[in-house]
Parts: structure tokens; C-alpha cells; sequence
């Protein structure tokens, strides 16, 4: 039986995902432009602008791709990008705070960034000269970055201005530039199939893999998520649900595009994958421009997605830790010490998960400040997991060390 396209291996780079996410997030923002022009529709502007920071810190931190050009990948980079990406953050989740510092960042990625971009694509020799020796395919690389720098630079301005305000030209605009990102994801993927050695794969002493990465950005998530909740719950500080519900669905696309990994495990990255990573995009990125309009959707499937990984996870500890625990006639070698830590970190993972899956569920089942220490707790275990993982990729690649079965 022949096996349906959908269910086939995708061949979507890493960089080309990221930039079907912000195209996608460029045209969804400029459609909703119109309707809140008209006044139908309430617009979140701090959403919007966390959204566009977190895009720019997973494409610093992902692929060392920064708003004024390739860096090579450092601890520096990583830093810099976990940054803004905590700053995109709290951008989203806290309505009444000052948009200024996140403006200001925005307006310097967009509009200096996009010149200093075109003016090295002009004057590199490996690119617009290069390029237009080529031909072909790399006439609309050409025309796919023109048009992006081009465009970065005006939606820039209109940020300087006023913020990104509700006209039908801004909308326009808008759309015009979520046009171009898709133009250039799609021009980039052909030739990244047609050339693989053209794809950038990365490379320096702060390299993590992209699965590991997004661990490092969903732990930061959730801890501040948590930290954040602790003065909410007192009344201390404003908070956007609609926003925090669309981040959490835009990581999860992030990581169901970029490697298969999906909030209940790990599947094949087909094609039907990559679908449902951008439908769980879009609809996270409608969640935190337009207040409110999802909450009761997403607070249900993000619910019962988490009771699900936590019962998962559950029944696999269980299931590798319990023959472990057996008596048998023969001694048995102790269990190593990181492999320990590993089965409780997971176990304490699982159990998180079914109670913040279960508070989503159940009204006032914990009270909110539990509910903050709950995911505080969520982000610092999960953090702690991937310095047990990096621990052990360091001694399988370790000569002196026997490969340790996890």
C-alpha cells in the first residue's frame, strides 16, 4: 500500500520553519488589523510585540540568525537571545506594563536591522553579486530578501511612531511583509533542497541541538510564568491569560515543526506533523493579539494535553524503573547515579503536569498562588532535566566512558 504524502518525512529546515512561523504571524496579525480598525475587534499590542521578540530571540538562539546579521553561535549569542526572549515574554503576559523598552527593542530590529541587512546583502560577495551569477532560483532569493529588509524597515518606523497603530495602511503593510517572510521561507527551501551544503547548520561553543534549545526556552516559560502568577494571585499585577495560552501554543508549534516533539511525545515529523504545528501556530498567535477570544478553547486542549504527557510520562518511568527495582537471583550492577536523577526529574515532571493539566480543568481546584509555584517548580525541573541530558551526551562522548542505555 502506497503511504499518503502526509504521512511522509518533511524536509522543512529549521530556518525555514521559524520563517513560515513569523510569516504566518505577519499575515494573521494584518488581517486582524482590519476588523480592529473597524472596531469588531479588541487588539492586544504588548501580544503582538512578544510574539515579534520571541521570533527574533528563537532565530538568535536557534540558528545565530540576529536582526543585524549571521554571528557565529556562542554562549554570548545564547545568552543575549534567552534575553530578549524573557523580555518577549513578560511582554506578553502583563497588559499594563510600559511598552517602551520592547518597542524601542522592536523598532531597532526591524528598521536599522532590516538596512543593515540589505546593505550587507549588496555589499557581501557571497551574496547579491553571487547570486546574480547564479541565476535562476537565486533571482528570487534576491527579491524575496529585498522585499523583507525593505518592508522590516517601514513596519520599524511605525513602531517608532506610535506603536503599531490600527490603520488600514499599517494592516496593509503588515500583510504585505507576512507576503514577503513566506515568499523567502518558501524560496529558501528550494534551494536548501536543491543545494544542502547552502543551508546553514550552525556551529560554536554555545551550540545546543534545536530539541534542547526549545527545553532551555519552554523551561524559561514556564518559570517565569510561574514567578509572574506568585504576585498576580495577590493582586499585585495585571496578567493577559489570552496571551500566555497563545505563547505556550506558539512553543509548541515551534518544537511539533522544527523536530516532531509534541506536548504528549515525540512523533515522526510528517508532513501531517508540520500541519498541525501550524494550526497550533495560528491559533496561538490569534490568542494573543485578539484578549480573550480563545481562552476557554485552549485552556481546555492545553489541559488535557498536559494530564496526557503527565500520565505518559507517569507509566514510563514506571515502566523502566519498576523491573529495576525487582529482586532477581542474580546481583545486579547499582544504577547509576545520573540515571537516577534522570527517572526522578521525569517522574516529578509527570506529576507536575497532571496537577497544572488538572487546575486548567478544574475552577479554584488550587488556589493561584499554587498554581505559580506549580509551574515555577514545572520551568526549574525542566531546566534541571536538560543539564542531566547534556550530562550524559558529555560522558557518552566521553572515550574512557562505556555508552550509558537511557
Amino acid at each position: 500500500m502506497i503511504r499518503h504524502k502526509v504521512f511522509e518525512t518533511a524536509d522543512l529546515p529549521l530556518e525555514v520553519v521559524i520563517l513560515l512561523i513569523a510569516g504566518m504571524m505577519m499575515l494573521i496579525a494584518g488581517i486582524l488589523l482590519f476588523p480592529v480598525h473597524a472596531g469588531v475587534l479588541p487588539f492586544y499590542e504588548n501580544g503582538l510585540y512578544g510574539l515579534l521578540l520571541f521570533i527574533f530571540a528563537l532565530q538568535t538562539i536557534l540558528l545565530g540568525r540576529t536582526p543585524f546579521g549571521d554571528l557565529r553561535r556562542s554562549r554570548l549569542l545564547l545568552a543575549a537571545g534567552t534575553i530578549v526572549a524573557a523580555l518577549g515574554i513578560v511582554t506578553c503576559f502583563v497588559p499594563d506594563l510600559p511598552n517602551r523598552i520592547p518597542r524601542m527593542t522592536l523598532f531597532f530590529c526591524f528598521a536599522p536591522g532590516g538596512f543593515l541587512l540589505l546593505l550587507q546583502m549588496f555589499l557581501s560577495e557571497d551574496k547579491f553579486s553571487a547570486w546574480l551569477r547564479y541565476g535562476g532560483i537565486f533571482r528570487h532569493l534576491i527579491l524575496g530578501c529585498t522585499a523583507v529588509y525593505v518592508l522590516s524597515m517601514f513596519i520599524g518606523l511605525l513602531i517608532l511612531q506610535h506603536g503599531l497603530p490600527t490603520r488600514p495602511l499599517t494592516a496593509v503593510m503588515v500583510l504585505l511583509s507576512g507576503a514577503a517572510i513566506v515568499y523567502l521561507a518558501v524560496v529558501l527551501r528550494k534551494i536548501y533542497r536543491a543545494y544542502p551544503e547552502a543551508e546553514q547548520k550552525g556551529g560554536g561553543d554555545g551550540e545546543l541541538p534545536s530539541d534542547k534549545t526549545m527545553m532551555l526556552v519552554t523551561g524559561i516559560f514556564m518559570l517565569l510564568l510561574g514567578v509572574l502568577l506568585i504576585p498576580v494571585s495577590l493582586g499585585l499585577l495585571p496578567f493577559s491569560g489570552s496571551a500566555q495560552l497563545g505563547l505556550l501554543m506558539v512553543i509548541f508549534s515551534v518544537q511539533m515543526l522544527a523536530s516532531g516533539n509534541t506536548p504528549i511525545g515525540p512523533f515522526p515529523r510528517s508532513w501531517l506533523m508540520i500541519l498541525f504545528g501550524l494550526l497550533f501556530a495560528a491559533l496561538g498567535i490569534v490568542s494573543s493579539i485578539i484578549p480573550e477570544i480563545l481562552v476557554a478553547p485552549l485552556t481546555l486542549l492545553i489541559g488535557l494535553l498536559n494530564i496526557t504527557n503527565g500520565l505518559i510520562t507517569l507509566w514510563k518511568v514506571s515502566r523502566t524503573c519498576l523491573p529495576l527495582l525487582k529482586k532477581g537471583e542474580e546481583p545486579r550492577a547499582p544504577l547509576p547515579p545520573i540515571l537516577f536523577k534522570l527517572y526522578a526529574v521525569q517522574a516529578t515532571m509527570g506529576v507536575l503536569a497532571l496537577l497544572f493539566g488538572t487546575s486548567m480543568l478544574v475552577s479554584h481546584l488550587l488556589p493561584a498562588l499554587v498554581v505559580g509555584v506549580v509551574l515555577a517548580a514545572n520551568g526549574g525541573v525542566l531546566l534541571f532535566l536538560l543539564y542531566i541530558l547534556m550530562e550524559l551526551d558529555r560522558m557518552q562522548r566521553a572515550p574512557e566512558n562505556a555508552p550509558i542505555a537511557v
